[in-house]
């Protein structure tokens, strides 16, 4: 399974890519080396690897959180490098980082409203983001008034979720969504992203949980040192099952059949 270029004559274009990019830390310390990848239009996109692969360090650089030593970041057909990490809303992308990144003392309705900040002065938009937030979630309208603080790890991370979704991007950057969460609502959060896609959502998933990835990904990277080691369908991982026994080692469990 070869890496696939930014564009083809038949592909269609990538909601978000990143094209030959290396990103260092501290000037010297390579992280990506010459990484290209696609943020697939209507999909999934799944990237998975063993710690240290450069994971993460690629979705900040392709949200702007880093700048490309070498290489560009592309939103659909448009060279976006340099622009600053808030200029992506514009573009129809948003983030949900890893590390938790509410406001404890709001409630759950103030940090949703936050997040309407670049429409604020459009009261009509600011309630329809609200109501939708609300009926994706009713969870978090039920605890519109409770501090962000005093919720579990998983409601906390819908709540991340509602509020990147009132943004109505186009292209959603996930980073181990269910980092910390328990389970019964690491299953829920799972199933929720697996319909983003319906929405009119383009994903790209970052994860250690291998199983998971797979299972809700329709394209998947796999990523060693900061370059690409392999790229496919998740209907060619399926069929490899070189690759399937290498992935297995990265986790402590064998990928569902």
């Amino acid at each position: 399974m070869a890496i696939e270029p930014i564009s083809t004559l038949h592909a269609p274009m990538p909601a978000m890519a990143l094209h030959n990019v290396d990103v260092a830390y501290h000037g010297d310390i390579r992280i990506l080396q010459d990484l290209s990848l696609r943020v697939e239009q209507g999909g999934i996109t799944g990237v998975i690897g063993p710690n240290g692969a450069g994971k993460s360090t690629a979705l900040r650089t392709l949200f702007g959180l880093l700048k490309p030593a070498k290489g560009d970041v592309y939103v659909g057909g448009k060279c976006v490098t340099g622009i600053a990490p808030w200029s992506f809303i514009s573009h129809g992308v948003a983030m949900v980082p890893q590390s938790r990144s509410l406001f404890n003392e709001l409630n759950v309705d103030d940090n949703l409203r936050l997040a309407c900040w670049t429409f604020r002065g459009d009261k009509v938009r600011v309630e329809q983001a609200l109501e939708r937030a609300y009926s994706r979630f009713p969870m978090l309208k039920d605890k519109r008034n409770q501090m962000a603080g005093a919720m579990s790890g998983g409601q906390q991370r819908f709540l991340e979720l509602g509020r990147a979704l009132v943004l109505d991007p186009k292209v959603l950057l996930l980073d181990e969504p269910t980092a910390m969460v328990a389970p019964r609502l690491s299953a829920e959060i799972y199933d929720f992203i697996a319909g983003l896609p319906a929405q009119g959502i383009s994903v790209l998933l970052i994860d250690q949980n291998v199983r998971q990835c797979v299972r809700v990904s329709t394209h998947v990277y796999v990523l060693e040192l900061g370059r690409n080691k392999v790229s496919g369908s998740v209907q060619d991982f399926a069929q490899d099952h070189t690759l399937r026994d290498l992935i297995a080692q990265w986790v402590d469990y064998k990928i569902d059949s």
